[in-house]
């Protein structure tokens, strides 16, 4: 162990390595219209980079499973960090050096997105093997900091925007790409343990896809990301359409607020966790998140709706981290393997929720309160999931308060 760094110091470059995944996710949505008068692309070709990121990431998943045990976790967590950075940069650069400068931009978001498949599957099993009394409410404060990173990143980006201009948007991608390059070097000297399970036979990819539990725990990580993003990406559209509220504000009244009583959520577990019941705490916020969902298709005016928005986030903050913590206790041969399955059904969700959204709506005349009506179904799909886990539990004889 490098002198004077602890599995501590590992626990809080995993909380900054999240926020290198709220830069990944939310720094470019920015700059969408910016890239159209730029560089004089199709507003339809720039909706490809969200397409792209979330869609590489999905395949970065699916192949970690594969290889990260291999090559090892520093490496694999380096390699991320390094490919975040690079991304950013290349953001600046890339477009530049191609005659259609939309290709340079979608192939700074393929490696900036290689960096968050990976950090995806890697970040939640790395705290995870840290020595914990409480890994649950650890857990959960890990995961609070993708919230507070996405709160960061809308706040410090329209601050800059306001003062310095947005033409000058490469400097901030410059300060954004600092923040992955600090923690590259934080990762390659803290402690590493090993991940849970590793002194245990590992299960085989065909063991893995045989276990019932383990569906069961994909379907809640597809339930979880589906009901967040959801509501998530909808929110600043409410903001705006319903109280008639510019971009700025309704980024602020909408996703952000939606973002901070998430991390809000996962602040009160991260600190009182190991006075809660995981389970009991998860199936009251999906009932939570299912009255929210109502909340925002069914009141009369947008200020209730946005406060629906609100309680959802709320409501979710739990589900993501408190999946990934229910996994690596009850499957814990899973390894390696069923984090990155996990992180991939997670990403499935997150693209599943707002498109069947969108599609919805559309079938509404455009009315987003019924499409995040008929989305219902993931939050019913939440309490089931859980059900199912308390199911399984007592099948095996396991104290059921667990």
């Amino acid at each position: 162990m490098p002198k004077g760094l602890t599995y501590q110091h590992t626990i809080y470059a995993s909380f900054t390595a999240y926020i290198v995944q709220a830069v990944i996710n939310n720094f470019v949505p920015l700059l969408f219209l910016t890239f159209q008068s730029t560089y004089q692309i199709p507003l339809t070709q720039i909706t490809l980079l969200v397409t792209l990121n979330f869609g590489f990431q999905l395949l970065v998943d699916f192949l970690a499973a594969f290889f990260v045990d291999k090559i090892g976790y520093r490496v694999s967590i380096v390699a991320a960090h390094l490919f975040a950075t690079a991304g950013l940069v290349g953001l600046i650069i890339l477009p530049g050096l191609f005659a259609n400068p939309f290709h340079g931009l979608l192939l700074s978001v393929m490696i900036y997105a290689a960096g968050g498949g990976l950090l995806e599957v890697l970040v939640s099993p790395i705290v995870e093997a840290c020595p914990s009394d409480h890994k649950e409410s650890t857990m959960s404060l890990l995961h609070s900091f993708y919230c507070w990173g996405h709160v960061g990143v809308v706040l410090i980006s329209t601050i800059f925007f306001v003062l310095a201009g947005i033409e000058n948007w490469p400097w901030l991608a410059l300060f954004w790409a600092i923040v992955p390059l600090f923690n590259t070097f934080f990762f390659a000297r803290v402690p590493l343990a090993a991940p849970v399970g590793s002194h245990l036979k590992g299960f085989s990819l065909t063991q893995l896809l045989r276990n019932r539990l383990f569906w069961i725990l994909v379907m809640l990580m597809i339930a979880a990301g589906a009901s967040e993003q959801a509501v998530s990406q909808w929110a600043s559209a409410f903001a705006e359409q319903g109280l008639g509220v510019n971009k700025t504000i309704g980024d602020l009244a909408g996703p952000m607020m939606f973002a901070v009583m998430m991390g809000l959520s996962r602040l009160y577990y991260g600190r009182y966790g190991a006075r809660l019941k995981l389970e009991r705490f998860m199936a009251l916020s999906a009932v939570l998140c299912l009255a929210s969902y109502f909340l925002i298709s069914l009141s009369p005016g947008a200020v209730l709706s946005l406060i629906g928005c609100a309680i959802c986030g709320l409501a979710v903050g739990i589900m993501w981290p408190g999946t990934f913590s229910l996994s690596a206790a009850r499957l814990p041969a899973g390894g390696t393997m069923m984090f990155a399955f996990l992180a991939l059904a997670g990403d499935v969700g997150c693209a599943a929720g707002p498109t069947l959204v969108g599609l919805m709506s559309g079938v509404f005349s455009g009315s987003l309160k019924f499409g995040i009506l008929t989305a219902v179904v993931f939050p019913i799909l939440l309490l089931l999931g859980i059900w199912l886990v308390h199911q399984k539990k007592k099948q095996a004889n396991e104290p059921v308060d667990a």
